[in-house]
């Protein structure tokens, strides 16, 4: 064997960018695997490589006996001692054999075929490797084959594929486009890794940003949250710790270049980028935006609030579809019930109507009326959002007492509701029986037209026939 193995073996880890020595081993991987095909009960060969002079080399280990009964595995003392002279009966010593000698075509065969194998499984490792530490990062590469709606997207290196709920919807692609992806996974299969990429993750869209802002690579600002409808509309809340920094222009950048770069990237989806804050009546305001918001109601129990907007920005408020909501309460973390100016002073009065004061409930004396109005429990309607904690801090309320009057507190308000949607129900019952009503005499009006209309017509024959 000469240096031409090592150039070929060489040329090999140079094409399938593998390590030489991982190409060596497999080499003799596969010797040793020709080697067990045509002496399948032979535990005691190996092979090895030279990685100076190319040559391979086999060897056998076998133990010294007096008489050999297997020539494979046995060798006696005096061909021992001819070889080392220290060898003693029952030693096992390493014996170099001929691989010409060893081997025919079909070994070698089988060998060629093991190699070829053991290479593409350690390419497919590598490429495992090489993509697995790059998950959360973005590929770019140009698309290879459509296949049922998924892309095949051809990195360079390996293949990835972009399947269809990962798609942008509504955007269209043709083989030797050129594609941007995040991404998402990198799976082992028995056919080699499958890289699997997005371009709905919200993270894509983080990168992006990244990409094109560079304070937001430098950490300088901030996403603080993403609220994403792909292919539709974005809401991107950033931050700054440094106050001389504006995250907002920062993120659009001069003439809106940078988020124009991003908005081109995403097949013109609507990006709204929104100044974050700590606050959750300021951040919710600035997320329903462009819309006015007027009053606020905060459920901190519920994590919910009702917003009032201008009567005539409601529609922009809710947003196309719900739309502008939706991503405002994804963004916030906040559920958000919008209603107008009207809609909520209307609310305002009812509550107020409905409110009733707390010494008008059954079991609660002048005494007690006194202790709980000083601690702000003005009305029935306050003390059932009360918990048994807060109310026996009142002097002369126990835990029992306390249960007592939050649960008729609660049952009190609840037949209030009760009643409230029963007339809701009622007056909704009365305006469909109403439409029904009036759809009647449209028809009615109706069919007299077509009966005074066939009365003319049948006089005026008349009067034609009389001439």
């Amino acid at each position: 064997m000469t240096y031409d193995i090592l150039e070929a073996l060489a040329l090999i880890a140079r094409e399938k960018n593998i390590d030489l020595d991982v190409v060596i081993s497999n080499v003799e991987e596969s010797l040793l695997a020709a080697a067990k095909k045509r002496y399948p009960d032979l535990e005691n060969i190996s092979f090895k490589l030279s990685r100076q002079t190319g040559e391979i080399t086999m060897i056998a280990v076998k133990k010294v006996v007096e008489e050999v009964t297997d020539k494979m595995t046995e060798i006696l003392l005096d061909e021992a001692r001819e070889l080392d002279k220290t060898a003693e009966l029952g030693d096992e010593m390493e014996i170099f054999l001929e691989v010409d000698e060893e081997f025919g075509r079909n070994a070698i065969g089988t060998a060629k075929q093991v190699l070829i194998q053991k290479v593409r499984e350690s390419e497919r490792d590598k490429i495992y490797d090489e993509f697995i530490t790059r998950v959360g990062q973005l590929a770019s590469g140009t698309v290879q084959q459509i296949d049922k709606g998924n892309l095949i997207i051809n990195l360079g290196k390996a293949e990835a594929i972009l399947p269809i709920k990962e798609q942008i919807p509504r955007e269209k692609y043709r083989q030797g486009d050129r594609i941007r992806a995040y991404i998402l996974d990198v799976q082992k299969m028995t056919n080699g890794p499958q890289i699997i990429l997005s371009r709905v993750s919200n993270e894509f869209l983080r990168r992006l940003f990244e990409l094109e802002v560079p304070e937001i690579f430098e950490r300088v600002i901030e996403i603080r949250s993403i609220a994403r409808e792909p292919g539709e509309r974005t809401k991107l809340a950033v931050y700054s710790a440094d106050e001389r920094i504006d995250p907002v222009g920062a993120c659009v950048g001069i003439k809106g270049v940078r988020v124009q770069s991003i908005v081109r990237e995403l097949n013109n989806e609507r990006i709204d980028i929104i100044p974050y804050s700590t606050s959750p009546e300021l951040f919710v305001t600035r997320a329903l935006a462009p819309a006015k918001v007027i009053e606020i109601d905060i459920f901190e129990d519920e994590e919910a609030m009702t917003v009032a907007v201008e009567d005539e920005k409601l529609s922009l408020a809710i947003g196309k579809a719900g739309q502008n909501a939706r991503l405002a309460s994804k963004l916030t973390g906040w559920k958000i019930n919008i209603m107008s100016e009207t809609e909520y002073n209307e609310m305002k009065k009812r509550e107020a109507e409905e409110m009733v004061q707390v010494g008008d409930m059954e079991g609660v004396g002048a005494k007690l009326k006194e202790k709980l109005v000083s601690h702000d429990y003005n009305t029935v309607q306050q003390l059932a959002k009360a918990e048994v904690e807060d109310l026996i801090k009142i002097d002369g309320v126990g835990p029992k007492k306390a249960e007592t009057l939050i649960t008729r507190a609660r049952d009190f308000v609840e037949e209030i509701a009760a009643k409230r949607r029963e007339e809701e129900r009622e007056q909704l019952d009365a305006e469909e029986s109403e439409k029904i009503d009036t759809e009647d005499e449209d028809i009615e009006t109706e069919d007299a037209d077509d009966s005074d209309e066939g009365v003319t017509e049948e006089k005026a024959a008349e009067e034609k026939t009389n001439e």
